[in-house]
C-alpha cells in the first residue's frame, strides 16, 4: 500500500503459490483506483478487495498497517460478496448478478441479518456476522427490487420490498417466505419503503413514481386511509420518525421537495421543505438532543439536514461528494448522531450531524454506492455495484 503502484504492478505477474497469487488478484482487482490513490485509499481498497475475495484474515491484517501520511483505519472490512472479481481465486459465494439497490438490517431469533435487493429482481438475506446467505434468494418481483425495509409485527421479523413492478411485498425473514399477496395500489414502480409504528400498530409507507406516499397496515395487509398526494414528481425516498409520540413519515421527489406527513391524521405538516436544487432520492431521520432531524440527499450532489420541530433547515449544505448522492443512514454511536451518506462518486462519507462536520476521510469502492444501511449494533452494510459488504467501526 505505501508503495508505488507502477513498481507493485511490475511485479504481479512473478507471483507463485497460493498465497502469493491470492494477493497479486487482491492487488489487481481495483488496480485502476491504485495509481491516482494515496496509501489511506489504497489501505481501505486492498482490505476490501482481500475481503471480496474471502479473507477476512489478509482484510484485517492490512487495515492494521500504517499507511503513509494517514490517519489510523477507522473502518474494517468484516465479509463482501465477490460476484465481480477472478472467480479463480475467490472463496466466497456470489449473490447479485446485477446492482444491489437496497439493503437493510434485521434480527431474528437473536441472529443478526443483512438483507439486499437488487436489479436481478432478488431479495437476498444474509448472516451479518459470517457474510452467508441464509436460506434461497427471495424471488417473487417481476423486475428490479428497489426498496428494502423492516419491522417486527406480532414477534415476527418482516422484509417488506418495492419493486419496479410495482408491487409491495412482505417476507417472513424467519421462514424465508412472502406473506399474503402483494400489496397493490401504486401505478408505477415502488422507488421508496420506510416502516413505523403507530399505536402499537406496524405500518409500512411506500412512495412512488406515481407521485403517492401510500400507508399499509402489516397486520391486515391493507391501505391504511387515502393516498398522501402533494409531490409534483415521483416519489423516490422514505424515512420515518417518531416525535413526542406522533408517528411522521418524510418523503422526498424529483420536484426536489421533501415533505413531512403524520401518519395519525394521514396529512402534511406544514409547507414543503425546499433547498435542493434537483431531485431528492435519500432520506434518514434520526433524533438529536431531543430535536427529530431529517437528513436528505439528493441529485445536486448535497445532502442537507433539516429540523422538523421547526421546518427550517438546519445548518449549512454537507458537501464534498462530486456526484449524485443515492442513500443514506443515520444512527447514534457512543452518543453521537452519524449521518451515513453515499453516492455514485463510488465514495461512502460519515458525518457528525451535532458538529456538521465529516468524520474521517471518505471511504473509496470501485463501483458507484446505491445502498447504506447501519444496524443496531454499529455495523455498516454496504450496497455498491453487485457487491454486498459489512463493515466495522474500529475507532
Amino acid at each position: 500500500m505505501n508503495a508505488d503502484p507502477r513498481e507493485v504492478f511490475a511485479v504481479l505477474d512473478g507471483a507463485v503459490g497460493q498465497e502469493e497469487v491470492l494477493a497479486s488478484a487482491v492487488y489487481r482487482a481495483s488496480a485502476h483506483l491504485h495509481r491516482d490513490a494515496d496509501a489511506g485509499v489504497r489501505r481501505w481498497l486492498l482490505a476490501l478487495d482481500a475481503a471480496r475475495y474471502g479473507d477476512s484474515g489478509l482484510a484485517s491484517r492490512i487495515a492494521a498497517v500504517a499507511a503513509d501520511g494517514a490517519p489510523t483505519a477507522r473502518w474494517g472490512v468484516e465479509w463482501a460478496t465477490g460476484s465481480q472479481v477472478d472467480p479463480r481465486n475467490r472463496s466466497v459465494p456470489t449473490g447479485h448478478t446485477s446492482e444491489a439497490l437496497a439493503v437493510g438490517t434485521a434480527v431474528v431469533d437473536g441472529r443478526p441479518l443483512a438483507i439486499s435487493g437488487g436489479a436481478d429482481g432478488t431479495v437476498r438475506v444474509w448472516d451479518l456476522a459470517t457474510g452467508r446467505q441464509a436460506g434461497e434468494p427471495l424471488t417473487g418481483h417481476a423486475g428490479s427490487v428497489l426498496a428494502v425495509g423492516t419491522v417486527v409485527v406480532d414477534g415476527r421479523s418482516l422484509a417488506v420490498t418495492g419493486g419496479a413492478d410495482g408491487t409491495v411485498r412482505v417476507w417472513d425473514l424467519a421462514v424465508g417466505r412472502q406473506v399474503g399477496e402483494p400489496l397493490t395500489g401504486h401505478d408505477d414502480m415502488v422507488c421508496a419503503v420506510g416502516t413505523v409504528v403507530v399505536d402499537g400498530r406496524s405500518f409500512a409507507v411506500t412512495g412512488s413514481w406515481d407521485e403517492t406516499v401510500l400507508v399499509w397496515d402489516l397486520a391486515t395487509g391493507r391501505q391504511a386511509g387515502e393516498p398522501l398526494t402533494g409531490h409534483a414528481g415521483s416519489v423516490l425516498a422514505v424515512g420515518t420518525v417518531v416525535v413526542d409520540g406522533r408517528s411522521l413519515a418524510i418523503s422526498g421527489g424529483a420536484d426536489g421537495t421533501v415533505r413531512v406527513w403524520d401518519l395519525a391524521v394521514s396529512r402534511q405538516v406544514g409547507e414543503p421543505l425546499t433547498g435542493h436544487d434537483d431531485t431528492v432520492v435519500a432520506v434518514g431521520a434520526v433524533v438529536v438532543d431531543g430535536r427529530p432531524l431529517a437528513v436528505t440527499g439528493s441529485w445536486d450532489e448535497t445532502v442537507l439536514v433539516w429540523d422538523l420541530a421547526t421546518g427550517q433547515q438546519a445548518g449549512e449544505p454537507l458537501t464534498g461528494h462530486i456526484g449524485p448522492v443515492l442513500a443514506v443512514g443515520t444512527a447514534v454511536m457512543s452518543g453521537r448522531p452519524l449521518g451515513i451518506t453515499s453516492s455514485h462518486d463510488e465514495t461512502v462519507r460519515v458525518w457528525d450531524l451535532a458538529t456538521r462536520e465529516q468524520v474521517g476521510p471518505e471511504l473509496v469502492f470501485p463501483e458507484p454506492v446505491h445502498a447504506v444501511a447501519v444496524a443496531p449494533d454499529g455495523r455498516l452494510v454496504v450496497g455498491f455495484g453487485e457487491e454486498v459488504a459489512v463493515l466495522a467501526p474500529l475507532t
